[in-house]
């Protein structure tokens, strides 16, 4: 009887087991398959977003444009107007989506994104002081923006630091920071507000203008830092179980927050200095993948950038064709989307 026990607990045993696999080789397949499936969605929005606009092109006309003579009206539209434009918004929400991603992780709060740590107030503060009091430095503002985007980050840091920095100290002195900045910001627009229209667009975030000169600044930072965030993730996995069970592994937790923290004012930083402030996108886009693979960052990160880009591509496009013949800033028309979708997941209580 005793065998007989033994053989059916070592069956069972190896039952679970085999489940298990399973499952884990199906959660596998599923990870891939939307990462294959985001990676089209971004092919799709490109090829959208060149054949869409006030003169409307079919895809011969699209690839006539990009492997065509030069002298042709297609190639005019296509490479010099469009194609930018969208690789720069592909470039754009890829590094939101990814900073937002990484600062959810390390923070173990869903509510995390770029502008939490300073990004947008410390660039926004530089880029609106250049354009309103310097026009004539006017084409410093993404070099500008960047700096103070990394400023900012770095005085939160070093606020929120007594021994160590908690996750929930970086937030309390992130929002301070950005309140601070914020209302200085917005009293040099008072000052000036006989020329504040000028950057009005940029507060809103917007493409509008974005062509091979604006991709050639964000490009390599772009790719340094989503390259990076690749071999980041295994550090985010171990962040996310909480400081105890990292020191436990043998992390030393405040050196990684503080490099994880650095790549994602990095991506976010790249990304404001040439769209402005563009909002939701790193708060939505990770939540939505989240949702649909698990937390496991591996995955997360590399399938946000895709979504991100996309969501992007998609967003500009929308606001450029759809309600012609004025052009929206992107950054409504993400605000209008994301809003409502945040909404949705607090309601049905998917963030947590």
């Amino acid at each position: 009887m005793k065998t007989f026990d033994k053989k059916n607990e070592v069956d069972l045993i190896d039952e679970h087991a085999k489940g298990e696999d399973a499952k884990s080789d199906s959660v596998g397949r599923n990870r891939i398959f939307l990462l294959v499936g985001c990676f089209l969605l971004v092919i799709i929005s490109l090829i959208y977003g060149l054949a869409t606009g006030s003169v409307t092109l079919t895809v011969s006309e699209v690839l006539n444009g990009i492997f065509g003579e030069e002298g042709t009206i297609e190639h005019q539209i296509v490479w010099n107007l469009r194609l930018p434009r969208l690789l720069t918004g592909l470039l754009v929400g890829m590094c939101l989506a990814v900073s937002g991603g990484i600062l959810q992780g390390i923070m173990r709060n869903p509510l995390a994104d770029p502008g939490i740590i300073g990004v947008s107030s410390g660039a926004g503060l530089v880029a609106v002081s250049t354009m309103l009091i310097f026009p004539a430095y006017t084409g410093l503002v993404p070099i500008g923006a960047f700096i103070g985007a990394f400023i900012a980050a770095a005085l939160v840091y070093g606020l929120a630091w007594n021994g160590g920095v908690a996750p929930l100290r970086l937030i309390l002195a992130g929002v301070a920071i950005n309140t601070f900045l914020g209302a200085i910001t917005s009293g040099v627009m008072i000052v000036y507000s006989d020329k504040v229209q000028t950057v009005l667009s940029w507060l809103m975030g917007g493409l509008s203008g974005k062509s091979w000169p604006h991709l050639k600044i964000i490009l390599p930072y772009a790719v340094i830092g989503l390259v990076l965030s690749l071999f980041a993730s295994r550090s985010v996995n171990i962040l996310r179980l909480g400081d105890d069970v990292a020191k436990l592994l043998g992390y030393n937790v405040e050196k990684h927050r503080l490099l994880l923290l650095l790549l994602s004012t990095f991506l976010a930083g790249a990304a404001v200095s040439v769209a402005g402030l563009l909002g939701f996108v790193g708060l939505v886009v990770p939540h939505m993948v989240r949702l649909l693979i698990g937390n496991d960052y591996k995955y997360l990160l590399p399938t946000s950038a895709l979504l991100g880009g996309a969501l992007v591509i998609f967003a500009d496009t929308a606001a450029r064709s759809w309600f012609e013949p004025i052009e929206l800033p992107v950054g409504v028309l993400l605000a209008v989307l994301g809003a409502p979708f945040f909404l949705y997941l607090l309601r049905k209580g998917k963030v947590m």
